[in-house]
């Protein structure tokens, strides 16, 4: 199966096809060590810039390649960069989801200040909205930002926070109106790493190793002119954001299952077994076409919310956790296939589907876990048939 069959659908036009063609053979030309996750993420995002992908997570105004965030873009680099290497995507969709609230809700000040410096490669990025009790449940954040003369002091702490330790600057959430409860009362925030009282030296150790940290806030003060959108209005700016960045991460789910499949494919025509081959066997080709079928379902449901983002009006949040829910749990269970398909090889550490299924796992959580998306799905469907 051709890795870029998929482009012949009409959810594309030509420069997305010739953008997924490139970024492929560039990045299947890529080698970077991963002995140090925090040095292997900044080589990326340094590889990343070099070759223009970059340019790709901000608008033109300010650095980027497209008048404005392009989700097909955005989804046909990430599975591209996700077939080749997990932590090549993560680079490339943390620059984008990290300063998706100053693309969206920053002044223009700030946002020549800080996107040309993304797109470029010489800032990293980081979106800090979870904390130990606000993860799913956001609204329950608990981080304080207080107003003080010039500006706001902030004090909390998030975690989970992607980019945590080695990013230049923090998009930050937090509750600015006393007494305020649930989504109300939020407000966002930029504050760079070098704030005074800033602290992301507690990192995070995971199963697909990449920079991962608790960041301690304690009277960060940051001037007025950070505060990103309306004061008060945080939550909006934020689900905005992930509205845009969800569906990527199915893209990047695609990706990964994408290439299991392709091993796969590759193991059963090789693998000798019953006199014929894996391959040969009805069980396993049933297993295959399960796996075939996943994955164009997990792929159609993703560039299905990608276009209507890009080319329809109205909300498009329903159709991005669809994306969402669907191509994660779809991805897991091709990923699952493969290693079942390989054996004993399949897990082991060092071949190439032990380490996608470790890769694939955490997607299903973060930026909204299924469990939230199959909600939120369900609530929009009641709230469209009333």
């Amino acid at each position: 199966m051709a890795r870029t069959a998929h482009l012949a659908w009409p959810f594309f036009d030509d420069a997305h096809r010739a953008l997924a063609r490139e970024a492929s053979a560039w990045v299947a030309s890529q080698q970077v060590p991963h002995d140090d996750p925090d040095a292997a993420c900044r080589a990326w995002v340094r590889a990343l810039s070099n070759a223009g992908l970059l340019r790709y997570t901000v608008p033109k105004a300010w650095g980027g390649a497209l008048e404005a965030l392009d989700s097909r873009a955005l989804c046909v680099l990430r599975e591209a960069l996700a077939a080749h290497d997990a932590l090549a995507d993560f680079a490339f969709g943390m620059q984008g989801l990290g300063s998706g609230a100053i693309t969206l809700g920053g002044s223009d000040a700030l946002r020549r200040q800080w996107l040309p410096k993304v797109a470029a490669g010489e800032a990293i990025a980081a979106f800090a909205l979870s904390e130990a009790q606000a993860g799913s449940d956001v609204a329950a954040l608990t981080s304080r930002a207080e107003r003080v003369a010039g500006g706001w002091r902030i004090d909390g702490e998030k975690t989970w926070i992607s980019n945590g330790g080695i990013a230049d600057f923090y998009c930050v959430f937090a509750r600015s109106e006393a007494g305020s409860t649930g989504a109300k009362g939020i407000s966002a925030f930029l504050v760079p790493a070098s704030t005074a009282g800033l602290d992301a030296s507690r990192r995070l150790h995971v199963l697909s190793p990449h920079p991962l940290a608790t960041v301690r806030l304690d009277g960060c003060v940051v001037p007025d002119d950070h505060l990103l959108g309306v004061a008060g209005e945080g939550f909006k700016l934020a689900m905005r954001t992930l509205d845009v960045f969800r569906t990527s991460v199915a893209a990047a789910a695609v990706g990964l299952a994408r290439r299991a499949l392709e091993q796969t494919l590759r193991h059963a025509n090789q693998r000798a077994m019953f006199g014929t081959t894996l391959g040969e066997q009805p069980l396993a080709q049933a297993m295959l076409g399960d796996m075939a079928t996943d994955l164009d379902a997990a792929a159609l449901l993703t560039y299905r919310a990608a276009w209507q983002r890009d080319t329809q009006e109205g909300r498009t949040t329903a159709v991005a956790a669809m994306a969402k829910l669907g191509a994660t749990e779809l991805a897991q269970r091709v990923i699952d296939h493969a290693v079942q398909l390989h054996g004993g090889r399949g897990v082991l550490v060092g071949e190439v589907v032990e380490r996608l299924y470790r890769d694939v796992r955490a997607l299903r959580i973060y930026e909204g876990a299924t469990e939230v998306q199959r909600l939120l799905v369900g609530r929009l469907a009641l709230e469209a048939a009333r």
